[in-house]
């Protein structure tokens, strides 16, 4: 159920996430999701690729800082209210959101929403609880 993402510490700098975008480009990787959050010092590149630890240690051995976390993907509805759909599912069960991003799948005609809830196990169960399609790891790492 939990997808590992891989997040990478980008200085400020001019072309910076280029730089770590091509080092897993020239080694073959797809990436299949990513968000980027910056402060005025540095940028947080999350990104949900194909063999993860693979590409972890990639980036270490090109001096880029990583972390490899764990996010879970769930279908939404792709209209609008979906997303508040899913958060009221952890609202209600008193989960709270760290951060999330989302996309289309267009291939199966779904949104997708990553999130990465404080407690991720007790996010998983709450919305399993109330219904809600998570998404196995192997479907995320193939689209």
């Amino acid at each position: 159920m939990k997808i590992k993402q891989l997040s990478i510490f980008l200085q400020n700098k001019k072309g910076r996430m280029r730089n770590a975008l091509d080092v897993l480009a020239n080694a073959g990787f797809n990436i299949r999701a990513l968000s980027i959050a910056d402060t005025s010092d540095f940028g947080i590149l999350r990104l949900i690729v194909p063999d993860p630890d693979k590409a972890k240690e990639l980036l270490e051995e090109n001096n880029f800082v990583v972390k490899m976390g764990d996010v879970v993907a769930v279908e939404m509805s792709d209209q609008p209210g979906g997303l508040s759909t899913i958060l009221g599912m952890l609202d209600d069960s008193d989960i709270n959101l760290d951060y999330l991003y989302a996309f289309v799948d267009e291939k199966e005609e779904r949104a997708i929403v990553l999130l990465h809830p404080e407690d991720i196990d007790a996010g998983i169960d709450a919305l399993k609880k109330c219904g809600a399609t998570i998404i196995p790891s192997k479907d995320v790492y193939n689209w």
